[in-house]
């Protein structure tokens, strides 16, 4: 446990955040609750035995801070993770529900077991890091580290279906969606030979061609060849390339430029 101030909150919270969840306690001296919940965050804090820390800030020595984070009430607890806020809450909440909320921040057997997938991969063992993932995923098929790193090593190996199988179960986090999004938009075959199919009208051709586009990070082309069908409004080949439009908006994120711009003609060119 350790008191920070204004001065040393940048290193001491944020910074470190990066490395352990790091949880603030704003308190004041005067506060009943205060003194309620401080020895239980102690008391956690030394269970935790390092893989958390507990930093304490007088809201009356550091009335900027307080105002900063929106302290409102005391005591306030705000946790932080890689330099964001990660949770709070505010009063001296029954220690179980502390537990709980310290629990969320530190990693499991399981995100640990995830993690190591990722060294292996660093290390070019494929075969490792597979093994691991799959054995995470057999305890908890939702655990989103290992699905995402399965995923991901399948969608190189080109096992898009397969790749989409293991995401379904995981729940819809951003990362989660755009994998799913990249899934989806693989192809097989020949970018060349795509070209000279959709060249000819045919709007199945076109959609394909569209996502061997986008696959080869061609994206503005891949767009405009999806609106095209999508003006043509013909039945199934139509809906088949806005879904494709909206799985490449989900992969570029909703502030890339090519999103906000092919958006706004998607939603010309269907009302």
């Amino acid at each position: 446990m350790k008191n920070v101030s204004a001065a040393d909150f940048a290193t001491a919270v944020m910074e470190r955040s990066h490395e352990v969840p790091v949880v603030v306690d704003f308190w004041a001296e005067w506060c009943g609750p205060c003194k309620v919940l401080g020895p239980t965050l102690e008391r956690l804090a030394d269970e935790g035995s390092g893989s958390w820390e507990l930093a304490k800030v007088d809201v009356d020595q550091n009335q900027e801070l307080a105002m900063q984070f929106g302290v409102q009430g005391i005591p306030t607890v705000v946790a932080f993770k890689d330099g964001e806020p990660a949770g709070q809450f505010t009063g001296a909440l029954p220690e179980a529900q502390v537990r709980e909320f310290v629990g969320a921040l530190v990693p499991s057997e399981l995100d640990l077991a995830a993690e190591r997938g990722h060294q292996a991969l660093d290390l070019d063992d494929e075969v490792g890091a597979e093994q691991i993932w799959r054995a995470v995923l057999e305890r908890d098929p939702g655990h989103e580290i290992a699905a995402s790193g399965l995923a991901g090593l399948l969608l190189d190996r080109g096992e898009s279906d397969a790749a989409l199988e293991i995401l379904s179960r995981a729940a819809p986090t951003e990362g989660i969606r755009q994998l799913q999004a990249a899934a989806r938009l693989s192809v097989a075959g020949d970018l060349t030979a795509l070209e000279a199919a959709a060249s000819n009208g045919d709007l199945e051709a076109k959609v394909d061609y569209g996502k061997a586009l986008a696959a080869d990070g061609q994206y503005e082309p891949a767009l405009e060849q999806l609106l095209d069908v999508v003006g043509r409004r013909e039945g199934e080949p139509s809906d088949d390339a806005r879904l494709v439009m909206l799985d490449l908006f989900e992969l570029l994120g909703p502030e890339h430029p090519i999103t906000t711009t092919f958006r706004r003609r998607l939603a010309s060119a269907l009302f």
